[in-house]
């Protein structure tokens, strides 16, 4: 597997299990404990979506329903502090979890930030960081906890609703069709490649890492051959302040979209999750690969957040992506008949991206 984040590749113990087997087997504890308090009706109750998609859907009061994200990033797994500042982090820790409400095509309202850090982390550059983004994402961080810790590890979770329509309900991974067409809402390897250059640049200059924590101006050598430097930039960006497409999910309920999901795990690994919860196959006919970046890490980086949606009426979502001044999206391929088939360009597409394994 092809690892998005900072971390060092590792496989687990053999006996490991990965975290979609451990996601099933957990949940199935807390339906069963869940029974207790909802003894009638099936669970989740009609309306409701629980473990398995981007965000919960939960009722609140008549006729309304309310959205809940919860994500966390860990020091060594999801960041490397060497080539990443606090802000950054607290910025990422915020963005991520935004993002799955934008794969619902929902908005964010309120927050709690958690943080677990050594003694001599500087507490107030990761709460800038976090205001920061949840200034640009218009959520209100309300509360949240601190405790001391080995590693840095900021977890954030995020209540929010369908603001425009809600009666067009939120999009879920379970909703593509056969002859949906698929779209991206932008080039993806984007934070792939930031990061390949960010490890480039460390490994130019060991053990001076001030720089690169105060900026993002990198050896010469290390920027894509014959790019610009602003495009080199935008790719180290990319990876340190991605950017949770709320606009774009929103406007995709709203245009009849049938399924949508983020890019946190790689294209290959994203596209299979929205497969299976929908009973489809992929057929993917092109990657959009933004520039200074590679296929590979277009398909399998991850970290990107851009959403791939399904349509059965591609004419409609671009028109409403161009009322609202949004680039226009990117088709990608189409949706098929045959469940769990994963193409591109016609030959079979190997497993990607990446999975924790316990």
């Amino acid at each position: 597997m092809h690892r998005p984040n900072s971390g060092d590749e590792g496989t687990g113990p053999r006996d490991s299990i990965d975290e979609f087997d451990a996601i099933e087997a957990m949940g199935a504890q807390f339906v069963a404990a869940a029974r207790a308090r909802l003894p009638e009706g099936p669970l989740p109750p009609v309306g409701e979506v629980w473990i398995g998609d981007d965000a919960a859907v939960v009722a609140s009061g008549v006729d309304a329903h309310v959205l809940l994200a919860t994500d966390l990033v860990v020091q060594d797994v999801h960041f490397d502090l060497r080539l990443c500042s606090l802000e950054d982090v607290g910025y990422k820790a915020m963005t991520v979890t935004v993002s799955d409400l934008a794969a619902m095509g929902a908005r964010p309202d309120r927050a709690l930030a958690s943080i677990v850090a050594p003694p001599d982390i500087d507490l107030q550059k990761l709460a800038s960081g976090l205001a920061a983004a949840s200034e640009t994402c218009d959520c209100v961080i309300v509360g949240g906890d601190l405790s001391g810790g080995p590693v840095v590890v900021v977890s954030v979770a995020v209540y929010g609703a369908l603001g425009v329509e809600p009666a067009v309900g939120p999009l879920l991974r379970s909703g593509a069709m056969p002859g949906d067409r698929l779209f991206a809402t932008g080039p993806l390897g984007g934070s792939a490649a930031g990061l390949r250059l960010l490890r480039e640049g460390l490994s130019d200059r060991p053990g001076d890492t001030k720089s690169m924590l105060s900026g993002i101006q990198l050896p010469e050598r290390s920027r894509p051959p014959g790019g610009p430097a602003g495009g080199y930039d935008r790719l180290v960006l990319s990876h340190r302040r991605p950017r949770a497409r709320l606009d774009e999910g929103e406007v995709a309920r709203l245009a009849g979209a049938t399924a949508a999901i983020d890019v946190s795990d790689g294209l290959s690994a994203d596209v299979g999750h929205l497969a299976r919860s929908s009973g489809v196959g992929i057929s993917l006919d092109t990657v959009p690969v933004i520039d200074g970046a590679t296929e590979e890490e277009a398909l399998h980086g991850g970290e990107d957040y851009e959403l791939v949606v399904a349509t059965p009426d591609p004419g409609r979502l671009t028109d409403a992506y161009r009322s609202a001044r949004l680039r226009p999206p990117l088709p990608i391929g189409w949706c098929t008949g045959t469940s769990g088939e994963i193409v591109l360009r016609g030959e079979p597409l190997p497993p990607g991206g990446w999975i924790h394994r316990f």
